[in-house]
């Protein structure tokens, strides 16, 4: 395995778009017989993948997983989480260790043209920011000439880092880091002056924090962040379930579907769009060669896009995130679901 990880990752740097084994049309069947869902999720973030105290994971990245479980299995319980550091993920997924990636990646057209793999569909809109402690009195990003900020190799954050200071003839020192929580660790301790990465990521850090109100998200943002599943590139049909179960999620909140109401609606709706969404009519399940109940069994299961935001990152949990771009775009957002027909 180490073997295979370091060979992947050197066709990745070197952008040779290394797949792995051959797994078109595979995968789905794979799952299938195997029984189980091998999924790539963060080695630990709030709100996006942390196991609580019983070690059960939770948050959106996890639950996310979940949907796919139950999509595909019929049980959202069918999931091996597969915790993967930002070095590690790609190459976890070109090798097959994993069946899908929901680890807060970016999507970014390299990525999507030299690794072999393909980026499914955006489930969140994020940017890069910085994270200061607060008796550094920094309000403006220019005045952090000569700071030394924790990053982690290997994402775009490292990249926008680096593009954004010399842009503007600014200094600093990178500390990296493969892991999150080290670069928090190093900021509370001390080692660095700052975090950079994105913002979501960065209040989820904070509200683990001992004393979160010591530190200051800066209000800028310096990049386009989406993320989204990540899945192999030669498997067109895989690649298909990923995208519209994230796009049921949304479909879902669209059309008032939710995981409260969609047992009822899948019985008494005459609406077209919730009778297809739901498996009255066996149309789209048809078509991603599963059970008709596929989307009703992922709404079931983790509650429509909405439901989903708000229990693990939104305004009343502790990480605080508004919508903001993820309102959906009848509410002025970015989230909106292919049509379901």
């Amino acid at each position: 395995m180490k073997i295979t990880r370091w060979m992947a990752a050197l066709a990745a740097g070197l952008g040779l778009g290394l797949a792995g084994p051959a797994f078109a049309g595979a995968t789905l069947d794979g799952v299938k017989s195997r029984g189980v869902l091998a999924c790539g999720v963060n080695v630990g973030v709030a709100g996006f993948s942390l196991p609580d105290s019983q070690g059960v994971w939770r948050g959106m990245d996890a639950d996310l997983c979940r949907a796919v479980a139950a999509a595909v299995l019929g049980d959202p319980n069918k999931v091996r989480f597969v915790p993967l550091t930002a070095v590690q993920r790609f190459t976890a997924l070109q090798s097959g260790e994993i069946d899908v990636l929901i680890r807060q990646t970016t999507l970014s057209m390299t990525r999507d043209t030299t690794l072999g793999l393909r980026l499914t569909i955006a489930n969140l809109y994020d940017g890069h920011g910085f994270m200061v402690r607060r008796d550094a009195n920094i309000t403006n990003p220019r005045e952090m000439d000569g700071m030394t900020i924790c990053l982690s190799p290997g994402t775009t954050n490292e990249l926008v880092t680096t593009d954004w200071f010399r842009a503007n003839n600014l200094r600093f020192t990178p500390v990296l880091q493969e892991r999150m929580q080290d670069n928090a660790a190093s900021l509370q301790a001390g080692r660095c002056d700052a975090i950079g990465t994105d913002a979501t990521q960065l209040a989820a850090l904070r509200s683990q924090f001992t004393n979160p109100n010591d530190y200051v998200i800066l209000p800028e943002r310096f990049s386009k962040e989406p993320y989204g599943p990540v899945v192999r590139r030669d498997d067109q049909e895989w690649f298909d379930v990923i995208r519209w179960t994230i796009s049921a999620l949304i479909n879902a909140e669209e059309l008032g579907v939710t995981s409260q109401n969609a047992e009822e609606l899948r019985r008494t709706s005459t609406n077209p769009e919730i009778r297809r969404l739901l498996g009255a009519d066996p149309l789209l399940g048809n078509a991603l060669k599963l059970d008709a109940a596929w989307a009703y069994n992922a709404i079931r299961a983790v509650g429509n896009y909405g439901e989903l935001f708000d229990r693990t990152i939104g305004p009343s949990t502790p990480i605080g995130l508004e919508r903001g771009l993820n309102r959906l775009w009848t509410n002025g957002g970015l989230m909106y679901s292919w049509p379901m027909r």
